[in-house]
């Protein structure tokens, strides 16, 4: 083999990596954060193609379910054709929620990578862990941490901003209410 066919070989392989999948879930996030939404992004892959791509959409829609990986497991089913996704891996900025992690089960994801722990609401080893739990009748591998610097990074900058922004308003109201008395 020549360096310039080993450097195709392995352009190729990084492009199918995990960590390229997840900044495709990145840029969806990006989509999210640009209308406000709390910045998690999800993609569905098939044979490493993208079937199904997704960004919270929760506050914008007010509809409770519209997360990104429901989104994008709802796209993927409507491009495959077919509910289950068993040769599907779907990656995610955020560790699943129980209802997302509930929809990878039934729709029988092959493997789910995600980002970022979340402590509070994670379904996929932090709070509890559906994905893996044997009484359930389908289970997929599970990956946790990747590019979770990046995935970390872009909801600490969210959530401080808004906080900040909260301050804000709440110092606003505090300063109105004051100037009518």
């Amino acid at each position: 083999m020549t360096d310039k066919s080993i450097e195709k070989q392995s352009t190729k392989e990084m492009q199918y990596s995990p960590e390229y999948f997840m900044g495709e879930a990145l840029k969806e996030a990006h989509k999210a954060l640009a209308i406000g939404e709390v910045p998690i992004g999800a993609v569905v892959v098939y044979h490493n193609n993208i079937v199904g791509r997704g960004f919270n959409r929760r506050e914008t829609s007010k509809i409770a379910t519209t997360h990104a990986e429901m989104t994008a497991i709802e796209m993927a089913n409507k491009e495959l054709g077919k509910w289950r996704l068993t040769d599907c891996d779907l990656y995610v900025t955020l560790e699943p929620c129980p209802m997302c992690s509930g929809a990878m089960i039934l729709a029988r994801v092959r493997h789910v990578y995600f980002g970022a722990f979340d402590p509070k609401a994670g379904a996929a080893g932090s709070l509890m862990n559906l994905l893996t739990d044997e009484r359930f009748n389908h289970q997929p591998f599970v990956t946790g941490g990747v590019l979770k610097e990046e995935c970390q990074a872009l909801l600490k900058d969210f959530f401080k901003r808004l906080r900040s922004r909260n301050k804000a308003d709440k110092a606003v109201r505090e300063a109105l209410k004051k100037s009518q008395l």
